[in-house]
């Protein structure tokens, strides 16, 4: 896999090692040319949803999809879920984009459910590993259309295993807006900072963008701005680990970089879908 994310040459390895190809050469500012463009957030152990995001959307073969990170832990079927979007790479690699989360970071998914999803099914520590060299080449933001940033800024370093305290990688992976701050504050995950609404129009401001598109919170109606729609959180599981009775929400930006919504509503049962449409 390592191949998409990376220039080509010829190579012997695994899948997994191929899909890190495949994360590694997909550029950082993504501009799009087909007509649509959907934006989707973590879909981990929502193997299903995601399944019926793309009934919704259109399948990779239709539509232009960049993903926002946070594929694993936390549920039965990152295997799958996971596997599926490396695969979709591998196939649509000039419009299928993936970005790297906090969760593709080792010492995150080996506490949090991914490892010992893959050690049980694979009794193969290995494979783990495999995924890990993957994800350390995933760039973490890319730009739609010159004006619509998704938090690798050129200066972050691939790659990188887990993001160091204090640098860049380790602030666009893990910090939160908070309505409660002018500029910037402590974060109460105990990593990274919280910003306010100022910091982040002076940012805008800088890096000559209209608006910010990140992912890693849930939010109730499976979209929420902040900033005067400056920024848009987007959060893609619904109901998620079965606790939170929210929706989950993809967002489509048009050629014209007209943004939209299209919001999935929790179910309770899910049939089974085909990976596909029948050609």
């Amino acid at each position: 896999m390592k191949k998409a994310f990376m220039k080509k040459k010829k190579s012997k390895n695994s899948k997994a090692s191929k899909s890190k190809a495949t994360v590694r050469s997909t550029v950082v500012s993504t501009r799009t040319k087909n007509n649509k463009t959907v934006l989707s957030e973590q879909d981990k152990k929502h193997f299903s949803d995601l399944l019926r995001l793309f009934d919704k959307n259109g399948f990779p073969h239709r539509a232009n999809y960049l993903f926002l990170g946070d594929y694993v832990d936390r549920g039965k079927h990152c295997l799958e879920t996971i596997l599926l979007l490396f695969s979709y790479k591998m196939i649509f690699r000039n419009h299928f984009f993936l970005l790297r989360g906090n969760h593709e970071c080792p010492n995150i998914n080996k506490q949090y459910g991914f490892y010992d999803e893959v050690v049980r099914r694979y009794k193969k520590p290995g494979v783990w590993f495999a995924f890990q060299q993957v994800f350390t080449h995933m760039p973490l933001t890319a730009l739609v259309g010159g004006k619509i940033f998704l938090q690798d800024l050129r200066i972050i370093r691939r790659p990188f295993d887990n993001p160091q305290v204090g640098t860049l990688a380790m602030d666009v992976l893990w910090s939160d807006p908070s309505i409660f701050e002018k500029d910037y504050g402590p974060n109460s995950r105990g990593v990274s900072v919280v910003f306010g609404k100022h910091a982040l129009w002076k940012t805008l401001k800088k890096l000559k963008i209209d608006m910010v598109v990140r992912a890693h919170q849930v939010v109730q109606d499976g979209y929420e701005f902040f900033a005067n729609r400056r920024l848009v959180t987007i959060f893609s599981a619904p109901f998620y680990c079965g606790q939170f009775n929210n929706a989950a929400a993809v967002m489509q930006v048009s050629r014209q970089l007209v943004c939209s919504f299209v919001v999935l509503r929790p179910r309770k049962k899910v049939a089974r879908r085909r990976l596909m449409p029948a050609k």
